[in-house]
């Protein structure tokens, strides 16, 4: 059975569990204090070009949302994303169980637009009666989006712009960060995710760690007591130096980019065969997702070999379904793929 059903099912990259194994028996503090987890954090600075950033790490995508979003924001503040942000549609509603509200927007193939968020925060402010609304205190975007598009460098510049204009954070998830960065399509620096943006994260789940993500607060603004409100919130680990060691690891020599850089290539081939078999795109990306248009009589055959995610339902006849690559996959594995085509 073949799977390109996301990019998190295998483990952690050999060096990652070499490291871990290497490091086992060593009597380390906990809860993050330890020299691995400083090493990480200042390898990571370096790589955003931020001396003054503050980098936490955290178990995973979905806690760390929740605890940035919940600590960033006041009682009376909602988070702006577009409506299809993993915030909005996959997270069960982590934001709101927190006491936040998800103000959702129109998306333009996954994206927030800087002219959608204006006007949208252009009419709330002229509202007269806006004391008796949920007030939005902070943008959120994904890059890659849940579509797997991208921010230009421009698109990105201009919500920051807007962010700043309106003095509200713009919050990047990075969930599958690498995969953004390495992409042939992209014009955006990982320092330039650090200078436009007030937080964003690093993701290690889908990039080679067992589990893991990386905040980075770029200029020296985390909330007062972020710390804490993680452990609050259940999510700081007693032995951080399980992530420690990882993302030490992984930022160095380069091996988060170049393994991301991989999972891109691959990507790229796996798009190649499905042109040549005159399949269908649902959407043009040019990061480590595709998204591609089944006759269901031929998504049903298909399952039987290959795992994949369904997407969408297209029509009667038609399904959306989602081909992943990841760090790990196996170019031998895309050959099979196209004999199965």
């Amino acid at each position: 059975m073949l799977s390109f059903e996301c990019d998190y099912n295998e483990g952690a990259h050999e060096a990652v569990l070499r490291r871990l194994i290497e490091t086992n028996n060593e009597q380390l503090p906990g809860y993050g204090s330890d020299k691995y987890c400083d090493l990480a954090k200042e390898k990571i600075k370096e790589a955003c070009g931020k001396a003054d950033a503050e980098v936490f790490l955290l178990v995973g995508g979905t806690q760390t949302n929740q605890i940035v979003i919940d600590t960033v924001l006041a009682p009376y503040e909602g988070v702006v994303c577009a409506n299809t942000g993993h915030i909005n549609v996959h997270e069960a509603g982590a934001i709101e169980y927190s006491g936040h509200k998800v103000l959702s927007l129109p998306h333009e193939q996954g994206k927030l637009k800087a002219d959608v968020l204006k006007k949208y925060l252009e009419i709330f402010h002229s509202d007269d009666t806006k004391a008796h609304m949920v007030y939005p205190g902070m943008v959120y975007i994904s890059h890659p989006t849940e579509y797997g598009t991208l921010y230009s460098l421009d698109e990105l510049t201009a919500l920051s712009e807007v962010c700043k204009e309106y003095d509200i954070p713009l919050y990047l998830d990075g969930a599958r960060l690498g995969y953004g960065l390495m992409s042939s399509g992209t014009d955006v620096t990982l320092k330039d995710i650090a200078r436009l943006c007030d937080v964003f994260y690093i993701g290690g789940t889908k990039v080679g760690a067992l589990c893991g993500e990386a905040v980075v607060f770029t200029h020296n603004n985390a909330p007062k007591g972020f710390f804490t409100s993680i452990k609050q919130h259940g999510a700081l680990l007693a032995k951080g130096r399980v992530l420690g060691v990882q993302f030490d690891t992984l930022f160095t020599d380069d091996l988060y980019f170049n393994i991301s850089r991989h999972a891109i290539k691959m990507a790229d081939k796996m798009r190649e065969v499905f042109k040549r078999k005159n399949y269908k795109f649902f959407i043009e990306t040019v990061t480590n997702q595709i998204f591609i248009v089944l006759e269901n009589k031929k998504m049903e055959e298909l399952k039987k070999y290959v795992s994949f995610s369904f997407w969408e339902i297209l029509d009667s006849d038609h399904t959306v379904v989602r081909f992943a690559s990841s760090w790990a996959t196996r170019e031998s594995d895309i050959d099979k793929l196209e004999e199965l085509l």
